[in-house]
């Protein structure tokens, strides 16, 4: 790869990326603003402004989305008649989770055995970074051959949909022949990956309620229907004695037929206690990108400590159901819903309330920009070829831009392979990928130019 002028100046320019990459994880921003305080994204967006505004950005503005975040635009013209690529990130990041867990601080980049660590250096303000890393490269091996617009997102880690709406609201601002999305990630480090499906996902609350108040598990228990264990009956409901997820009407036996997951690197990368099995049917490649997958995130009842003897009179819970290609997540919703409702026992009352959803999305692979990321890839990793993997999350992001501009390529690449653990403590991002993956864009923005 150091042969490549392209690369030389990326290798030359990561000192500058770590220090960048360093002001940008300081900034607590997260998008929850009972949490950390507005300020934070605030910072990052203006940090992300100025730096666009510094690469001869014009146009650049912080859009004010509908869910009350900012999004960074900006716009670097390319020669007459040249195509356009929209590139994007997003600079909110999940909060720290348990800081005592970290090893280093969250919010200071630090080094450690070959990676940097911190919120967001992977997931995605070091997406940021590479998206600045492959512009600077071409600036400085005879210029930028396309029109870039960026943008990076306030809110995509809240999923409450802001910069859909914008764009929605402003159907040019991001219109574009093609569109890199850097917010997915390689299968494993070294494997350069381009994400080709992505699931969709429901938000469900379901609420189970029994009795006009609590009461004494003594002198009612056994009798009077308990809230608490009706939800439980009507949660295992959602799955098959092997942990297969199964709603009434909903497909769950589809195929994956691109690369395959070992499942014994899938126990590693999930860290799988010894003994505990996987849940599932099918590879774990059909489990994770072809097939739905229901996970409770939360039930509301008393916690252990300090509970009482009691019979519950309700109780209620957060239904997460993700769905991939194929499957309308509108009518995965109505069937989730139908379903609680249809596997509530005792008669008990139940509500089931819809709080967020997105659609799947997959890709034409056959495309002319997926042969020019393709070509990118061979030279940024020598010796590997390009890989297509699904994604079990899901980026609604992508499937409204499909539907603003239809004849836009999309092509989602990005730093979150397994060991950097996003989402959990201790993130990281592998800064040979960070490299590597700004010269496959770089030289993706030569080729596809051509």
């Amino acid at each position: 790869m150091s042969s490549n002028p392209v690369a030389e100046t990326v290798a030359a320019l990561l000192p500058r990326a770590r220090q960048e990459l360093a002001e940008l994880v300081a900034f607590k921003s997260v998008a929850d603003f009972d949490q950390y305080p507005r300020s934070e994204c605030e910072g990052a967006a203006n940090w992300i402004a100025d730096a666009l505004r510094a690469e001869g950005f014009t146009d650049v503005a912080l859009l004010d989305t509908p869910d009350g975040t900012q999004s960074v635009y900006g716009c670097l013209p390319g020669p007459e008649g040249a195509k356009t690529v929209l590139l994007y990130a997003h600079y909110d990041v999940q909060p720290p989770l348990d800081e005592a867990a970290w090893v280093t601080p969250p919010f200071e980049l630090t080094e450690r055995d070959g990676r940097w660590y911190g919120r967001g250096a992977a997931d995605c303000k070091g997406g940021v970074i590479m998206h600045l890393l492959a512009l600077r490269a071409l600036k400085a091996n005879g210029g930028i051959p396309v029109t870039v617009k960026v943008v990076v997102e306030g809110s995509e880690e809240q999923g409450t949909g802001g910069l859909q709406r914008y764009a929605e609201q402003h159907p040019d601002l991001l219109a574009a022949d093609t569109v890199v999305i850097g917010d997915t990630g390689n299968f494993r480090v070294g494997l350069p990956t381009v994400t080709s499906t992505l699931r969709g996902m429901t938000l469900v609350r379901v609420q189970v309620d029994t009795l006009e108040g609590n009461l004494h598990s003594g002198q009612f228990g056994g009798a009077a229907p308990d809230a608490l264990a009706a939800l439980i009956r009507t949660l295992d409901s959602l799955r098959a004695e092997d942990g297969s997820t199964t709603v009434d009407g909903l497909v769950a036996d589809s195929t994956w037929d691109g690369l395959a997951y070992d499942e014994q690197q899938f126990r590693a990368d999930a860290k799988v206690l010894d003994g505990v099995e996987l849940i599932g049917s099918g590879t774990v490649a059909d489990r994770l990108w072809a097939r739905p997958a229901v996970t409770v995130l939360g039930i509301d009842c008393p916690p252990v400590v300090g509970a009482t003897p009691s019979v519950h009179a309700s109780a209620r819970a957060l239904v997460s159901l993700r769905v991939p290609p194929g499957v309308d997540a509108t009518e995965a919703t109505k069937l989730l819903q139908a379903h609680l409702q249809a596997h509530t026992p005792w008669g008990a009352r139940v509500r089931t309330e819809q709080i967020g959803q997105g659609q799947a999305f997959r890709a034409d692979t056959t495309s002319p920009a997926y042969r020019a990321m393709a070509e990118a890839m061979a030279v940024a990793y020598p010796g590997e070829e390009l890989q297509y993997a699904g994604q079990g999350g899901s980026i609604p992001l992508c499937n409204t831009l499909a539907a603003l501009y239809p004849q836009a390529e999309i092509l989602l690449i990005g730093l979150s392979e397994p060991e950097a653990q996003i989402h959990a403590v201790n993130e990281s991002v592998s800064p040979e990928e960070l490299e590597r993956l700004s010269v496959a864009e770089a030289l993706f923005l030569r080729a596809y130019a051509g």
